[in-house]
């Protein structure tokens, strides 16, 4: 579980393709305190840590991703040199300074705007219409592993829908968000309650 505030941005090193991937991550989290099976939120996906050190290049641990986690989390991203989103799972007692997050990817959204607002950046977003009934103005939704506040949704005519984000300078300078343009792929994770209102519908229907 997370929380969706963003606790350090690490880049991929490399990439092996094997039976799964293995993804070696450059990061500034202290290895010494993770443990080996300990889960990591890059840029929205929660992942198990296998490997982990310290060298010239500084602290690193490594993940594999299946292909199950590649066909499901947005094309690139998994790329050496990529910057990802990192956030350690989430302890008892800890501040819970965003909203639940479970790291689970539930579509591919993509930027369609990036514009200026004041300060900050208004970004406006496609969603697949499989999740368009799920986002709600002034609800929550998990960017890139980033818990954000959803400002408007104008759905569509095709059942896709449009929403924006209002990215303060602060959220630009720790994340990837700084690096956001007109076309990027994003891991889209809507509100857990709204995933389990979801099912109750279908239940009822």
């Amino acid at each position: 579980m997370f929380t969706g505030i963003i606790t350090d941005i690490g880049t991929i090193r490399s990439r092996e393709d094997r039976g799964d991937t293995r993804l070696v991550i450059s990061t500034a989290f202290d290895v010494d305190s993770i443990d080996l099976g300990a889960s990591i939120a890059c840029s929205g996906a929660c992942l198990t840590v296998v490997d982990k050190g310290r060298d010239d290049g500084g602290n690193w641990f490594a993940i594999d991703a299946s292909a199950e986690t590649l066909a499901c989390t947005a094309p690139a991203m998994w790329d050496a040199g990529r910057r990802l989103n990192l956030e350690r799972a989430l302890k008892v007692g800890d501040e819970l300074g965003g909203h639940i997050v479970t790291g689970h990817v539930d579509a591919v959204g993509h930027i369609v705007a990036v514009e200026p607002a004041g300060d900050s950046v208004k970004l406006t977003v496609e969603t697949p219409a499989s999740l368009a009934p799920h986002i709600a103005p002034k609800g929550s939704i998990t960017l890139d592993g980033i818990s954000l506040t959803v400002n408007a949704v104008e759905d569509q005519a095709d059942g896709s829908a449009h929403f924006t984000l209002n990215i303060i300078p602060h959220t630009q300078e720790m994340t990837t968000l700084n690096e956001a343009a007109p076309g990027r792929p994003v891991n889209l994770e809507i509100d857990i309650l709204a995933r389990y209102l979801a099912r109750m519908q279908a239940r009822a229907a």
